[in-house]
C-alpha cells in the first residue's frame, strides 16, 4: 500500500488477535480470518473493496449511490464544477463504513483502511476507465475527530 511499510502490525490493528490461537496454537491474521470470517461477509465486503462505478454526464459515481436530484443540486451550487461535484457526491467517511459498531477504529485502524482502499478503489478505476485521469484521494493529516478522514474520487479536467 501507498505510505506503508512491508512490516503491517496487524496486533496493534486487531487487538482480538493478542489473546486468540489457531487450531494449531498460531497468532497470525491469515489464521484469524480463516476461522473467524465468513463468506457472506467476504461477499459484502466486496462491495467496499471493488466497488462498481457508473458515467453520468462524463461524471464517475458509486453505482447505487448516485441520484440525479443530488447531481443537478450540487451542480448548481458549485457553478457546475464537476470535478468538485464528483468529490462530494462520492466522498467516504472511514468511521461511516461501519456506522454501528463498537469498539470504534483507532486512528491507526482509519489510516491503514483510508491507504487500503485508495489504492484499491484507484487500481479499480484506473482497470474500468484507462483513458480517464481518476484522482482517488485519502488526505492523511493529522485530525482532531476521525470522522473527518474522508476517502473521494474526480476526475482531473
Amino acid at each position: 500500500m501507498t505510505s506503508e511499510s512491508d512490516e503491517t502490525n496487524f496486533l496493534e490493528l486487531i487487538p482480538e488477535l493478542k489473546d486468540w490461537k489457531g487450531p494449531n496454537g498460531e497468532v497470525n491474521v491469515d489464521t484469524w480470518i480463516g476461522c473467524k470470517g465468513s463468506y457472506e461477509h467476504l461477499v459484502g465486503y466486496g462491495q467496499i473493496f471493488w466497488p462498481r462505478f457508473m458515467e453520468f454526464d462524463d461524471c464517475l459515481f458509486f453505482k447505487g449511490r448516485f441520484t440525479e436530484e443530488n447531481y443537478r443540486t450540487f451542480m448548481s451550487q458549485t457553478g457546475n464544477d464537476k470535478g468538485a461535484v464528483e468529490a462530494v457526491m462520492n466522498h467516504v467517511h472511514i468511521t461511516d463504513i461501519f456506522y454501528n459498531t463498537e469498539p470504534k477504529p483507532t486512528r491507526d485502524m482509519v489510516i491503514y483502511i483510508g491507504r487500503l482502499l485508495k489504492d484499491v478503489w484507484q487500481t479499480k478505476l484506473n482497470h474500468d476507465f484507462p483513458s480517464r485521469r481518476v484522482v482517488v484521494s485519502f488526505p492523511e493529516e493529522p485530525r482532531e475527530d476521525l470522522l473527518h478522514y474522508e476517502i473521494t474520487l474526480f476526475q482531473e479536467r
